[in-house]
């Protein structure tokens, strides 16, 4: 019934497809395995969910920027160009890949009004940042054919990291923790496993396609063996909250090094010539929100 969405995946490719890579893992292991990183995903979960904070007021800054719009374009073409291409290479299962998720995060990202949701989302993207590092360092685009497919790969992966920077420049709705609260860095990675054995595990099982490697691991993967998936929990562990610290520290620095890229509204109110001390004034400058 649903061959359209899979039948497409090229399987000459090793552990991409077939039951091989579905029965690497023995039935009784997947389900004892599922069971232990659920209870950790709970731990995660709610230790993560107990601590968290957002701010009580956000800085009114002006969001309304070129370049968030040429963004938001650019990555809707490229994310339209990518449904096109699964759809007409009949490999629309691969959407379910994390990169796919988070990127249609990140479209509401750059379209939305400042909420308290979009601090929450943008605070949780970044922990998935390790989605669009790993697809740089180990690309797999042996199943992509054609020249513009692969093109688009590295183009909506490169993307994903430019538009968190870019966000954090933004500033305003667009905050982040403070580098020693982990509550954030806790839930993201939480979801994340959440995401991979709950979801894409059991989407994966009944067609046998290896997403995000929960079936089998990657060829070149240093911890191939029973245990593989388990390793992957230890040392995603680590990496996703590096990142995440690491793109916050290095947005600190440039807004150090150039302070004036980041232009508040009210800055914005008296370079025209107006005192900008009116709520009607300053709600004109999109951005401005209080997240209560």
């Amino acid at each position: 019934m649903l061959e359209w969405a899979y039948e497409g995946v090229n399987a000459s490719i090793p552990r991409n497809v077939g039951p091989e890579c579905a029965n690497y893992l023995p039935s009784k292991y997947k389900i004892m395995e599922t069971l232990s990183v659920s209870v950790l995903i709970v731990y995660l979960v709610a230790k993560g969910y107990r601590s968290l904070s957002l701010p009580k007021r956000i800085k009114c800054v002006n969001q309304d920027r070129t370049g968030r719009k040429l963004l938001l374009v650019t990555m809707t073409l490229i994310l339209g160009i990518e449904i096109g291409f699964k759809f007409s290479s009949r490999t629309v299962v691969y959407l379910l890949n994390p990169c796919h998720i988070t990127t249609a995060v990140q479209l509401y990202l750059l379209s939305a009004k400042p909420s308290p949701t979009v601090t929450a989302l943008f605070r949780l993207q970044l922990n998935f940042m390790n989605g669009p590092i790993l697809a740089y360092a180990f690309p797999e685009t042996e199943s992509r054919k054609i020249f513009a497919d692969k093109a688009m790969y590295y183009l909506q992966h490169g993307l994903m990291i430019v538009i968190s920077y870019y966000l954090l420049r933004i500033g305003g709705a667009y905050s982040v923790e403070p580098l020693r609260d982990f509550s954030w860095c806790f839930l993201g990675y939480g979801i994340n496993l959440a995401y991979h054995f709950w979801i894409l595990q059991l989407a994966a099982l009944p067609v046998q396609v290896n997403l995000s490697h929960m079936l089998c691991p990657a060829v070149l993967d240093p911890f191939e063996g029973q245990y593989y998936r388990l390793w992957a929990v230890v040392h995603q562990a680590m990496l996703c909250p590096l990142l995440s610290k690491l793109i916050c520290l290095s947005s600190d620095f440039f807004l150090t090094k150039f302070p004036r890229l980041n232009v508040t509204c009210e800055e914005k109110s008296l370079s025209n010539g107006d005192d900008g001390k009116t709520k009607e004034k300053l709600e004109k400058c999109n951005g401005c929100a209080h997240a209560d």
